[in-house]
């Protein structure tokens, strides 16, 4: 009888060693050699910390469920590509201010909170890397990984296998079109005209990453912003009505991303750019809170004021207790529980209609 147990005993920790190493093998194999990410406050995570900026979330209670504490990211955890990163195999990927020698080799973070695809919006915060600016910083790691892999040919071929995130546009309305006291965009273009502006510019820019190495690139569509405790707080009578004018803006631009989208695969066939939409998933999550373990969709979780989105998060605030009821973390930012839904989907399309016309997944394979 003993020595049966003790078979079974060693049986199991056979089976249990089989299993670890194997998910350790899952782990140590990315699905691609790199990383890149541009956007705003929604995917930073530290290239505000030590610029003249009021958009900043290097201080508690940001980061409370994130293992590193305080890092910059816009969240209590982790930020969407994060969820992504961890997909593909990669880990968490550095921000451009602090990635240094062969770690760039990973990929880099150069997002920028407040930033737009418009060099001036945000301009009202401070300092920022507007879209052009990141792409100039990708310009100078470009550089480097030359340098490290030993010529220009290497360097493409390496970077021809790295997937790219795009998520620019947020802010070129928040910050910029939607403030007519400070910026003067919603006199001079009617929304049409802005979201015809926004694709052109945006258009340019992806262009560039091209032109530099860039040949797998996911482009996020802008969410929900009337939907954010911020624009309930500022606009909706009842404090639960999204803004409409805001969603329909930023329908119009993602309407125009998914035509551009097309437009790059048939101009460029040696890569391949796909269309992920934040705006449905998002409204999956409004319209079924339940079903996502949601009880609060029009509130932050930390912020002052009504909505808790007046004022957004404030240092050392105290936040709410139960973090993975509320859609929202602050005044404009979902929390942790949100960005797992929507990396999660971005990588693998639970519905027909999360990526188009494949998911990140997909796209890594090819």
């Amino acid at each position: 009888m003993g020595r049966e147990i003790r078979k079974w005993v060693v049986a199991c920790v056979v089976v249990v060693l089989v299993v670890n190493l194997r998910h350790i093998g899952a782990q140590g194999q990315p699905q691609v050699p790199c990383y890149f990410i541009f956007g705003d406050s929604l995917v930073d995570n530290g290239n505000n910390n030590n610029i003249a900026s009021l958009a900043k979330a290097n201080y508690m209670p940001y980061g409370i469920d994130f293992p590193r504490g305080p890092t910059g990211r816009f969240s209590n955890g982790k930020t969407t590509v994060d969820v992504i990163s961890e997909l593909l195999g990669l880990g968490y990927i550095p921000p451009y201010a602090t990635a240094r020698g062969r770690n760039i080799l990973r990929g880099v973070n150069y997002a920028s909170a407040a930033a737009g695809i418009r060099d001036e919006t945000g301009r009202q915060l401070g300092g920022r890397i507007s879209m052009n600016g990141q792409v100039n910083n990708y310009k100078n790691t470009v550089s480097q990984i030359v340098n490290i892999l030993g010529d220009e040919a290497s360097a493409a071929n390496y970077l021809s296998q790295c997937i790219f995130s795009l998520g620019l546009g947020s802010n070129d309305y928040l910050n910029n079109y939607f403030m007519p006291n400070n910026y003067p965009t919603s006199r001079q273009f009617t929304p049409e005209q802005y979201a015809d502006v926004l694709i052109q510019q945006y258009s340019q820019q992806i262009r560039t990453l091209y032109d530099f190495g860039a040949r797998k690139l996911a482009l996020t569509g802008v969410g929900q912003i009337g939907c954010s405790p911020n624009a309930l707080a500022q606009n909706s009578p009842d404090g639960r009505t999204c803004v409409q004018r805001f969603n329909n803006a930023n329908q119009l631009f993602n309407s125009r991303l998914i035509s551009l989208v097309d437009n790059l695969n048939n101009n460029f066939p040696d890569a391949r750019f796909i269309y992920i939409n934040a705006y449905g998933i998002f409204q999956d999550m409004i319209s079924n809170p339940a079903s996502f373990g949601f009880r609060v969709t029009n509130a932050g979780c930390c912020g002052v004021g009504r909505n808790r989105g007046q004022i957004t998060c404030l240092p050392f605030q105290t936040p709410c207790i139960n973090r993975n009821a509320f859609l929202f973390w602050d005044a404009f930012h979902p929390g942790e529980s949100a960005n797992i839904v929507i990396g999660r989907r971005s990588y693998s399309a639970q519905s027909a209609s999360d990526a188009y016309p494949i998911d990140i997944r997909r796209l890594a394979q090819l």
